[in-house]
């Protein structure tokens, strides 16, 4: 419920705006347990009505009185309500999802309070800008941060179709985890399969120092890692069995570790991806590798078959006279 001449107001405006964030509707408080009031005149009635509108009236022109310049709630925001959100010029927002009620909160570093009160100093919310914008032929309220203090920043997808739309969304999603692990540990181990075939590659070797079963055990785990590199030839069109083949050729040399597939090609091609720049995440290839290893490993110890019975019952009983002679 934004207010034209209040929007026009706050842009003018180059001081910090402070916002008031409830989860509560902004209204006449309703009892918890229906009541019945006894009014025998007109004079009562109208008594009894300005009570209310004199309450709701001193708790908005209380927000008025602290400074608040935006008021946003997570409920209705009653027509009484209305009226006097108009008569103190201040702005009301109405979010229905608490989800962005909460994103709104580390948005302007307010907290989210549950009653109709004054917040204090501690809970209020401070933004630079508020103001109506129309966006793809959708209007929209702005919440705008323009300083280096801005927790949280809003991206803006347009395209021609939804398929479009929801590439660019992954794309952008896969950037902020990244980077997002970054942060976390910074290390990248070399892409497009090269890492795979030399794990593969140095379990084989590995494989070969064993005694009795084990070492078939280990190189079923080096041939389980080109199924990478085979994904990503067969996602471009190439013999994966091609291209497993020309990694290994290249992985044996002493200088072919960083070798791999380069998928721009229409044929079984490889490439320094030193050199290119293709590289993965180490957080990512390692938890990976983990949490496959962890559920195959859980499956290899179950010790008990289940069976399936049929459902329906017994079988039915074969009759005397059948074909096998009982």
């Amino acid at each position: 419920f934004p207010f034209p001449e209040t929007c026009v107001r706050l842009k003018s405006e180059s001081s910090c705006i402070q916002v008031a964030v409830f989860s509560c509707p902004v209204d006449i408080i309703q009892t918890e347990t229906k009541g019945t009031v006894l009014i025998k005149s007109p004079d009562e009635l109208m008594n009894f009505s300005a009570g209310e509108e004199n309450l709701l009236e001193a708790q908005i022109k209380a927000l008025a009185d602290a400074g608040i310049k935006v008021v946003v709630c997570g409920g209705k925001v009653g027509n009484m309500a209305l009226h006097f959100l108009n008569k103190y010029k201040l702005m009301a927002v109405r979010l229905n999802s608490k989800f962005d009620l909460r994103r709104l909160s580390r948005t302007v570093n307010g907290t989210v309070l549950p009653r109709l009160t004054t917040p204090t100093n501690e809970e209020l919310g401070y933004c630079d800008k508020v103001c109506v914008e129309e966006l793809g032929g959708t209007t929209v309220v702005v919440f705008r941060n323009e300083g280096k203090d801005a927790r949280i920043a809003t991206i803006v997808i347009r395209g021609a179709t939804d398929n479009f739309m929801d590439d660019i969304e992954r794309a952008v999603d896969d950037g902020v985890n990244n980077f997002k692990c970054l942060t976390r540990d910074g290390r990248y181990v070399p892409g497009a399969g090269a890492t795979e075939i030399e794990s593969a590659a140095q379990l084989a070797e590995y494989a070969d120092t064993l005694p009795g079963l084990e070492q078939y055990a280990v190189r079923k785990f080096a041939t389980a890692l080109e199924v990478f590199p085979k994904a990503l030839a067969e996602n471009s069109g190439v013999n994966g069995t091609e291209v497993v083949n020309a990694l290994y050729f290249e992985h044996k040399k002493s200088d072919g570790k960083n070798i791999g597939f380069n998928i721009e090609t229409e044929k079984a091609d490889t490439i320094d991806v030193t050199k290119t720049h293709i590289y993965d995440l180490y957080q990512a290839k390692y938890w990976g590798l983990k949490y496959a290893i962890g559920a195959a490993t859980t499956i290899l110890k179950v010790d008990q078959i289940i069976m399936a019975k049929r459902a329906g019952g017994p079988k039915p009983k074969q009759n005397a006279g059948s074909d096998d002679g009982n």
